[in-house]
C-alpha cells in the first residue's frame, strides 16, 4: 500500500495552511487549519476498512514550558505523542481524502462528533481535547482533524506522521467518543498493510519556514 499527498512533500515542510498555529502580529495565533489532501494505491486484497492516524511524535513532556517567554525547550528533552487526527471504519472503497473537506478553520471547543469522516469513517477525539481542558473558552471534545501548533520556544522541529492502516474487519465497533489509544488497541491482529508519510513544522523563530 502506498500513501501520497498533493498538499506536501514527504519529509518536507508542512505548509502553514494545514497548521493550526502560525506567527502573527501579536506573536502567534490560529492558522487556516485545513486538512491536507491524501490518497493511496496498491491496497491489498481482503481489505475491509482503513484507519487514519495523524500524530506528532516530538511533543515535549513538560507542557508547562510551552510558550513561556525567555525559556527554550531543549532538543534533548524527552518527547511523547500528540494525536491530531484519528479516523476509523473508513470504507474499503475509499482512495482519497480531499483537502479541507473535513476541516477548514479552528472551531473553538472542537468540532461536533456528528461530522462525517473520510469514506463515512468515524472521527475520534484528538489531543487538543486534553490540551484545552482547563481553558473555559476552548474546552470541549475536539473531534476530527486539527493541525500543527508546536510550542514556539521548542528547539526541535516537529514531525507530523500521516499513517494509514488497512484492516481485515469492516468496523472496530468503537464508541462515538473514542481516542487514538482505543483505536490502536482495537486494531491489534487486524492490520493487513500500512504506510506512512510525514512533514515537519516549527514555530521557533530560527526554524519556522513559511510556505
Amino acid at each position: 500500500m502506498k500513501l501520497h499527498s498533493d498538499s506536501f512533500e514527504h519529509r518536507g515542510v508542512l505548509p502553514v495552511r494545514y497548521a493550526a498555529g502560525k506567527p502573527d502580529a501579536d506573536g502567534y495565533g490560529f492558522a487556516d487549519n485545513r486538512n491536507p489532501h491524501l490518497s493511496w494505491t496498491d491496497v491489498p486484497a481482503g481489505t475491509q476498512s482503513f484507519v487514519l492516524w495523524v500524530v506528532d511524535t516530538d511533543v515535549p513532556t513538560r507542557p508547562e514550558m510551552a510558550g513561556v517567554p525567555d525559556i527554550e525547550i531543549p532538543l534533548r528533552q524527552a518527547r511523547t505523542e500528540f494525536t491530531h487526527w484519528i479516523v476509523v471504519d473508513i470504507d474499503a472503497a475509499t482512495r482519497e481524502i480531499v483537502e479541507a473537506a473535513h476541516c477548514n478553520g479552528v472551531t473553538a471547543k472542537g468540532k461536533a462528533p456528528s461530522a462525517v469522516g473520510p469514506g463515512n469513517g468515524k472521527q475520534g477525539l484528538n489531543d487538543y481535547t486534553g490540551w484545552f481542558a482547563t481553558d473555559p473558552d476552548m474546552a470541549g471534545d475536539w473531534h476530527g482533524y486539527d493541525g500543527a501548533f508546536p510550542p514556539p520556544n521548542d528547539q526541535r522541529e516537529h514531525r507530523y506522521f500521516f499513517r494509514l492502516f488497512a484492516l481485515d474487519v469492516p468496523s472496530l465497533n468503537l464508541p462515538e467518543r473514542y481516542t487514538a489509544d482505543q483505536a490502536l488497541r482495537a486494531m491489534r491482529g487486524h492490520i493487513v498493510a500500512e504506510d506512512a508519510i510525514y512533514a515537519t513544522y516549527s514555530l521557533h523563530p530560527k526554524l519556522h519556514k513559511a510556505l
